[in-house]
């Protein structure tokens, strides 16, 4: 057996940059079971608990971004910056890894360029159709660009990069849950037709509104709901639903099994974060995309709208939804046609082995 692997691998800030980052180090354990993983977070960051939730050990840096709401919060933003590049070259010289991969989030660049500045080969995740600021910054002195939408060439090198699409949650690909049986754990109707809204974790205003708006449609549609209004948005719904009885919505703040949710759902609700575009594809789910206005560059809509053009997904503005969303929605999942146009569409767009393509180019560069 060669020396152990020192692998780093940093980034965070949400699910759909930590999600990939775990996925990629179990798949390098499950190759090298010696490797030894060391992840780099932002202090406050939800990277600090979901990390050694999954079994790795993380350091943290006092990094942040930006903060528009509050101005003088920025003051300290130099000297963040100064101390966490202070931090991550001592974690580099203690740790000695033999690889750095950088999956985007505030803490990916001061650990990346340092990582970069002593030599050490490194591998950028980009999970959106249009690159993050970080990813673009690193990409010059990176050894590989890992990639999951065609097109890339305008922000990368192209001799860099590397279509493996984005890894995902692998549960969701392993649940051995029929669809009837699926419905039924959300006591539900497996002979009618299932609509699944999802928000992400902290839920989807207008999301949510679509529903809320409409509550007579819903009741009258023929069409049930398994609803994930996000725990921020919970005690507020709960209580505009107070006295209400409607069987076929099921309420919930955070859906634990998602791959039961998604196996009952004949139609998925969602926003077009790149990690859920991933599972979508990789499920042969039918989706109608809401993309979030409040993201960094608009990547939603431009994820969105990489499926839009391929007829492998539909698309609902942001704007719009509330007023239209739970009307196409309904006509959408009682379309036989079109749900098996979608299905098969998006299918077409998987890329199920991204976590294993890239681990295996990790440990080429580590061992280079």
């Amino acid at each position: 057996m060669s020396e152990a692997l020192r692998i780093i691998v940093s980034g965070g800030g949400t699910g759909g940059h930590i999600f990939p980052a775990i996925s990629i180090a179990n798949a390098i354990k499950l190759k090298r079971p010696d490797a030894e993983i060391l992840f780099v977070g932002a202090e406050g960051r939800m990277e600090m608990t979901r990390v050694p939730q999954a079994g790795y050990e993380i350091k943290g840096l006092p990094i942040s971004g930006f903060n528009r709401s509050n101005l003088l919060k920025n003051l300290s933003l130099p000297f963040k910056m100064w101390k966490s590049n202070q931090m991550v070259k001592q974690i580099i010289r203690e740790f000695r890894p033999k690889a750095a991969v950088g999956v985007g989030g505030y803490a990916s660049f001061p650990t990346l360029k340092a990582a970069m500045g002593m030599g050490i080969p490194c591998l950028l995740q980009e999970q959106n159709s249009f690159a993050g600021k970080t990813n673009k910054m690193l990409a010059r002195k990176a050894a590989k660009v890992c990639v999951a939408y065609e097109g890339m060439e305008k922000f990368f090198p192209a001799e860099k990069i590397l279509m493996t699409g984005n890894p995902v949650r692998k549960a969701l690909l392993r649940t051995a849950i029929s669809h009837d049986d699926a419905v039924r754990s959300f006591k539900l109707d497996p002979q009618k037709k299932t609509i699944l809204l999802v928000g992400g974790s902290l839920g989807a205003r207008t999301i949510n509104e679509s529903i809320l708006q409409h509550l007579d449609l819903v009741e009258k549609s023929g069409v049930q709901f398994i609803w994930q209004t996000g725990k921020y948005y919970s005690a507020a719904i709960a209580e505009q639903m107070k006295g209400k009885e409607l069987p076929m919505l099921h309420i919930t703040d955070f859906i634990g099994d998602m791959g039961a949710a998604y196996r009952a759902a004949d139609l998925v609700i969602s926003r077009a974060g790149a990690g859920s575009i991933s599972e979508f594809c990789l499920l042969g789910k039918p989706v109608i995309l809401v993309p979030s206005p409040n993201v960094a560059e608009d990547h939603q809509t431009k994820n969105a709208m990489a499926l839009v053009s391929k007829d492998a997904a539909l698309y609902m503005k942001d704007a719009d939804a509330p007023a239209e969303l739970l009307k196409l929605a309904i006509e959408t999942v009682n379309d036989e046609s079109r749900l098996a146009t979608l299905s098969q569409n998006i299918l077409k767009l998987a890329l199920p082995d991204a976590a294993d393509v890239i681990a295996d180019e990790v440990i080429r560069l580590a061992e280079i």
